[in-house]
């Protein structure tokens, strides 16, 4: 399993504009923003993404021990597969002695976890200074426009694209742009995009394969 995607999701998860702060959940973006354009818009923000995945790996790279992480990686993924077969086997000896590994395994977990989760510290405090008090001041609520609606988890939590009620909803941002992406949802997918390419060129990769 690759790790690259889940870290994204944890890290993205944070650009939606919680009510505590103030205005509708989502609504990052300007009236009149200082960069006006949708072409512009789309390729200015996956600049953005692509500048701030470059340093959340440099950080990656400068935090992490990627040797010792891809070792650990290894380790427990062979255990678990090990592990897997003896129960579809029913080998209960080598299952037996496999789980007797399983709190070494527990504790190696654990290390990769917080490997994994140091450089989000540091890395989230700019993220979120960019977020909320510069790209809101340069780009529209939308900056991009999708054929198909793209909210395939349930809910108005994570909505990417802007709804057909909400299209139709005068006091709504998304008010006439059914399916417009919304500034942090552009940005959220120009990162999954380009995350892999970038992971691999600094090696930090968590991809084993």
């Amino acid at each position: 399993m690759d790790f690259n995607f889940i870290l994204l999701f944890i890290d993205s998860a944070f650009l939606q504009l919680p009510d505590f702060l103030g205005g509708e959940r989502m609504a990052l973006g300007s009236d009149d923003p200082i960069i006006k354009g949708l072409i512009i818009s789309m390729f200015a923000v996956s600049g953005f993404g692509i500048l701030l995945n470059v340093f959340n790996s440099a950080v990656r790279r400068k935090m992490v021990d990627q040797t010792k992480l891809k070792r650990i990686m290894k380790e427990t993924r062979s255990w678990q597969k090990e592990r897997m077969a003896a129960m579809r086997s029913k080998d209960t000896a080598r299952s037996a002695e496999l789980n007797k590994k399983s709190s070494y395994m527990n504790k190696m977990s654990m290390e990769m976890m917080q490997m994994n989760m140091r450089p989000m510290m540091i890395t989230f405090v700019p993220l979120i200074l960019i977020f909320y008090l510069v790209l809101p001041q340069l780009f529209t609520y939308t900056v991009a426009i999708s054929p198909i609606p793209l909210n395939v988890i349930p809910g108005d939590m994570f909505q990417l694209t802007c709804t057909a009620e909400q299209a139709l909803d005068a006091t709504h941002i998304c008010f006439g742009k059914e399916n417009h992406l919304m500034l942090w949802a552009w940005y959220f997918l120009s990162s999954i995009a380009f995350s892999g390419i970038i992971m691999r060129i600094t090696k930090t990769s968590m991809d084993l394969g």
